[in-house]
C-alpha cells in the first residue's frame, strides 16, 4: 500500500474513533441531563408539597406569570405558576446534574452523603439567587422574615432532595461508565 493511502486510512480510522467518542460523550451528557431533569422534577414536587401548606400561597412563579405573560393577579394563574415552577425546578436539576454529577459519581461509597452535601449548597445558592435577583429585582417583591424563612427552607429541601436523589443514582452511572457509556 502506498504511503499516502496508508496515511489516509489512518486519518479516516482516527476520525471514526473521534466521532465515536463524541457520540458516546453526547449520549452520556444527554443521560446526565435527563437524570437531572427527573431529579429536579422530584425535588420540586417535594419542595412544593412542603411549602404550599405552610406558606398558604402560590409559588412566586405565579407572580412571574402574572407580571410578564398574563394581565391579572398572581392568584389568577395557579396552574400556570405551578407548571412554571416545575419547569424551573427541572431546569435547576438539569444544571445540577451537568455541574456536579461526575463529582458525586467519583466520590465513592458515600454517594448519597456527598450528593446531599452538594445539593444542600446548591439549594441555598438557588435560594439566595431567588431572593435577591428573582424576587427583589425582577418581581419587585420583598418577603417578610417568616416568608423568607420558609422560602429558604423550601429551597434547602429542594437541594437536599436533589443531591440525595442524584447520589442514589451514582452506582448506576458507574455501571454505565464501565460498559462504555
Amino acid at each position: 500500500m502506498p504511503i499516502d493511502a496508508e496515511a489516509d486510512l489512518l486519518d479516516r480510522e482516527e476520525m471514526e474513533l473521534t466521532e465515536s467518542g463524541r457520540t458516546e460523550k453526547a449520549i452520556a451528557t444527554g443521560r446526565t441531563l435527563g437524570r437531572g431533569l427527573v431529579g429536579g422534577l422530584i425535588s420540586t414536587v417535594v419542595m412544593t408539597s412542603f411549602r404550599m401548606p405552610i406558606a398558604h400561597s402560590l409559588p412566586p412563579t405565579s407572580a412571574f406569570w402574572a407580571r410578564f405573560v398574563g394581565d391579572g393577579e398572581d392568584s389568577d394563574y395557579p396552574l400556570q405558576g405551578l407548571v412554571l415552577h416545575l419547569l424551573y425546578g427541572m431546569a435547576g436539576g438539569g444544571l445540577f446534574a451537568l455541574l456536579f454529577e461526575q463529582r458525586v459519581t467519583e466520590s465513592g461509597h458515600m454517594d448519597e452523603a456527598y450528593g446531599t452535601l452538594l445539593g444542600t449548597v446548591y439549594g441555598l445558592l438557588l435560594s439566595e439567587f431567588g431572593i435577591h435577583v428573582v424576587l427583589k429585582r425582577v418581581l419587585r417583591m420583598e418577603l417578610q422574615s417568616d416568608e423568607r424563612f420558609v422560602f429558604h427552607l423550601s429551597h434547602l429541601i429542594y437541594g437536599v432532595t436533589l443531591g440525595a436523589w442524584s447520589g442514589s443514582r451514582a452506582k448506576h452511572r458507574r455501571d454505565e461508565h464501565a460498559e462504555g457509556w
